[in-house]
């Protein structure tokens, strides 16, 4: 039997065991406190095409690729964990004043050459679809194939599947690669992985995520997805069960995971820009994380040396890339390859063929 060790064990890494599992692994995750980072604090947003621009060609394919592998691994995991994850069907981006409207008509323009039919709607169209909205918005632009999950009933479904399967988890941290004495290694830690291969550009970088608990009387939540741009800063409303998931805050902060009383104002403050109902909402938590980025938003997907399969860089987009990435990965440990991985592959960046890194 052969065997594989992830080192991660985020919503990318526990996807990757599970279905390494299924296809014949026998797998253990190294991880010092599972669920607890990035994955746990994110909103689960699966927008590819609304967060896309004009010439970002290689990460809308990759995005919209991750997104049509979605339906399938839910349905998976709701078949075998029973844990039903979605909490929202569609997404819709607001614009609050000309420039923004005027912006959305060139993203919705630009998806079309692609064929993404989004739908442009004016200030009449919006409040038709989400009347709690503030009534200074414009326009708006609705993904009707761009849905939400709740990042923590993921995780929780991912470990019962990952049980099922079963895959070890064993909560010790990974110093070295090399101690591992396993066949293969996927190397999914996150913001942490270049610790690991010195010279992987994947970098942290810190969000500040609020959770909001609706209260009796208060007006619901949308059931959309909500995202705008305030004051040039980009905000979004995810609904969850019992409330509404409100981000994010991006600094390039390091490790720095700490809370700010500016970075809460702001959140709170954008948020009520748009939806100024959430006034009247619990502050249920603030918390922050590290993401792990890369030079050019894509991540890094693939074999770094004959032993080792890359499988982190996801940044903002964790649980977006997460059902693709593990859809991938046993191919990868066998040497296979797609279109679609190789756009996500590590030898894009040609310094880490000879990163000090690569003798393992």
């Amino acid at each position: 039997m052969r065997t594989l060790a992830v080192v991660g064990g985020g919503a990318v890494g526990l996807a990757v065991a599970w279905q390494a599992a299924e296809a014949g692994w026998t797998v253990t995750v190294f991880d010092p406190a599972p669920g607890s980072g990035a994955s746990f604090v994110a909103g689960g947003m699966l927008a590819p095409l609304s967060e896309g621009w004009p010439g970002e060609d290689r990460v809308l394919a990759f995005g919209a690729a991750a997104l049509a592998a979605w339906p399938a691994f839910a349905e998976r995991l709701r078949a075998i964990t029973g844990e039903s994850v979605f909490v929202a069907e569609e997404t819709l981006t607001v614009a609050l004043d000309g420039a923004d409207a005027a912006d959305l008509r060139t993203v919705a323009g630009w998806l079309a050459g692609f064929g993404h039919d989004l739908r442009v709607l004016d200030r009449a169209g919006v409040r038709a679809l989400e009347p709690a909205l503030a009534r200074t918005v414009r326009a708006g632009l609705l993904a009707t194939t761009e849905p939400a999950v709740d990042n923590r009933r993921v995780l929780t479904a991912l470990r019962a599947a990952c049980a099922g399967a079963g895959v070890l988890i064993r909560t010790e941290a990974v110093t070295a690669l090399a101690d591992l004495p396993h066949d293969r290694v996927v190397l999914a830690a996150g913001a942490h992985s270049a610790e690991l291969w010195p010279g992987l550009p994947v970098r942290p970088v810190k969000g500040e995520i609020l959770r909001l608990r609706h209260r009796p009387g208060v007006q619901p939540a949308p059931s959309r997805v909500i995202r705008a741009r305030v004051h040039g800063r980009q905000v979004y409303l995810v609904p969850r069960a019992d409330g509404i998931v409100v981000g994010a805050t991006q600094y390039e902060a390091g490790f720095d995971t700490a809370v700010t009383v500016g970075g809460v104002r702001d959140l709170i403050a954008d948020a009520e820009a748009i939806l100024p109902g959430i006034a009247e909402y619990e502050l249920a938590e603030a918390n922050a994380g590290s993401r792990p980025g890369t030079p050019d938003n894509l991540p890094l997907l693939g074999a770094l040396d004959d032993r080792v399969v890359a499988a982190t860089g996801h940044g903002r987009n964790g649980m977006l890339t997460l059902a693709l990435t593990a859809t991938l990965v046993p191919g990868l440990l066998d040497a296979e390859s797609s279109a679609i991985a190789e756009i996500a592959s590590p030898q894009r960046f040609p310094a880490l063929r000879l990163s000090p890194g690569g003798v393992r």
